[in-house]
């Protein structure tokens, strides 16, 4: 008999055709860019009005017309073939079309990082906030996965052989395990990575005077961002750190998948991840139910473990500033986060609609003939005669039943080593998989219930 998880109610329907796009790559488009930094212009131009460094009503314009849609998009294509620079066009034109003198004041004191850096950070944020709100759709659906399997029985399974039973419910708080501690590594690196950049040419503040620091404090706190303390234009370990926090979140969500990828094959046959009607797997071979989430996810992992390293070494600039580190860093950011995005999608769609074979689980127990549970009968047994003494006379027994095919039962019955301890109906209930999972079950519910908390919590925040 199969268990298989509800899917949840609120979710884009998946078709094999496609998967729910969720935005990411949006926010890394031109466009998306052009206006977080025409928001930064704005911010910096306020900032500078309310330390009275440009005029009031300068400020307001610049604010006014700081809206892509506002502005000539061919003029600045124009002006970006003509200079090569991927900030000047888009200052130009915003000067161009603020009245009353005001175009005079646009990027005051500003360097290009500045801007682009600050108003990539914007776009960062956003994406991380999306990751979360994808992570609380991912603990909700395992958090409903663990309740329902807390004590469905399967081999558990150590270098590829079968150790001790467990339940799938504990395969699944292992998960949850994971993510949470993900989420809180996430989060506690908010303050870090999401900072305002705002130091001039080459990050002294040369360009604003004794007052750079108020700037730098004031347009950080119209974006919603901290300042940073130093705001070199060679920092951007802050930037390689969000990079590597991705990379260890691909690799839980690779391991997930590769965990689903192994159980799905017909030799386990213990789950199956959502197969829709219509899907066609192969070609040539019909009956193929391929699993296509957990191989997504494992090659996507890849990609983002890949950018690491190019975020390391982007971290390496040279003197006060290095426009190829730059660009190594944006490109390491942008291809993780999109590649975290497709991740996040599959996981959540894969562990909403998994389906779980508790009778194939059960007969996988029983395919060593009850070996499976050699360490209880040992710990039984070594009540009464000591744990290496009992650990020799199982022994023998299991490899005797693994070598020559006898019944691991059998042996145990008619060895009066064992049974001078153990009577045969002992030895019986010993020999139940089911009764010897340990705390598997209330592991599973407790890690259910944090996920539950830790999704209502991400969920409520703004």
């Amino acid at each position: 008999m199969s268990e298989g998880t509800a899917s949840g109610g609120d979710k884009p329907k998946y078709t094999s055709q496609s998967v729910p796009d969720p935005g990411v790559r949006a926010l890394f488009a031109q466009d998306a860019r052009w206006q977080a930094w025409l928001d930064v212009e704005a911010a910096l131009a306020q900032a500078e009005a309310e330390l009275a460094m440009i005029p009031q009503a300068a400020a307001a314009e610049i604010a006014a017309k700081a809206r892509l849609e506002l502005l000539d998009r061919s003029r600045i294509e124009a002006g970006l073939k003509r200079t090569g620079h991927p900030l000047v066009p888009l200052v130009w034109e915003l000067a161009r079309i603020c009245g009353g003198g005001a175009g005079g004041y646009v990027h005051w004191g500003a360097t290009t990082q500045n801007i682009v850096q600050t108003g990539d950070l914007l776009l960062l944020r956003k994406t991380h906030a999306i990751f979360l709100r994808q992570l609380a759709a991912i603990l909700a659906a395992m958090g409903a996965l663990a309740t329902r399997t807390h004590d469905a029985a399967l081999p558990g399974r150590t270098h590829g052989q079968h150790a001790v039973p467990l339940t799938f419910g504990f395969k699944v708080a292992v998960w949850i395990d994971e993510l949470c501690r993900h989420v809180e590594r996430l989060r506690a690196a908010e303050r870090r990575v999401f900072v305002a950049m705002l130091g001039g040419a080459a990050g002294t503040f040369a360009s604003f005077g004794a007052q750079g620091p108020a700037v730098q404090a004031r347009m950080g706190a119209l974006l919603g961002m901290q300042p940073m303390a130093v705001p070199a234009r060679t920092v951007l370990d802050h930037l390689a750190e969000y990079v590597c926090l991705l990379g260890l979140l691909s690799s839980t969500a690779s391991k997930i998948g590769h965990e689903v990828y192994t159980l799905m094959k017909q030799e386990f046959g213990e789950v199956e991840e959502p197969v829709p009607e219509g899907a066609v797997g192969s070609s040539t071979m019909p009956q193929k139910r391929n699993p296509r989430f957990s191989q997504d996810i494992m090659a996507a992992a890849a990609r983002i473990k890949a950018v690491v390293p190019l975020a390391l070494e982007a971290m390496q600039v040279e003197h006060e500033a290095d426009r190829g580190r730059a660009l190594m860093m944006r490109e390491a950011v942008r291809l993780a986060c999109e590649a975290m995005g497709d991740i996040l999608a599959r996981l959540d769609l894969m562990i909403d609609g998994l389906t779980v074979d508790t009778a194939r689980m059960r007969r996988n127990l029983e395919l060593s003939g009850g070996l499976i549970l050699a360490e209880a009968l040992m710990l039984a047994l070594g009540a009464h005669i000591g744990r290496q003494e009992a650990h020799d006379v199982i022994y023998e027994a299991a490899q005797a039943a693994a070598t020559t095919g006898a019944p691991f039962r059998q042996l145990l019955t008619a060895d009066a080593r064992v049974t001078r301890h153990l009577d045969a109906e002992q030895i019986g209930r010993l020999l139940d998989p089911a009764a010897y999972t340990g705390l598997c079950s209330p592991l599973a519910l407790a890690q259910a219930q944090r996920a539950r908390e830790t999704a209502a919590a991400l969920r409520a925040q703004p």
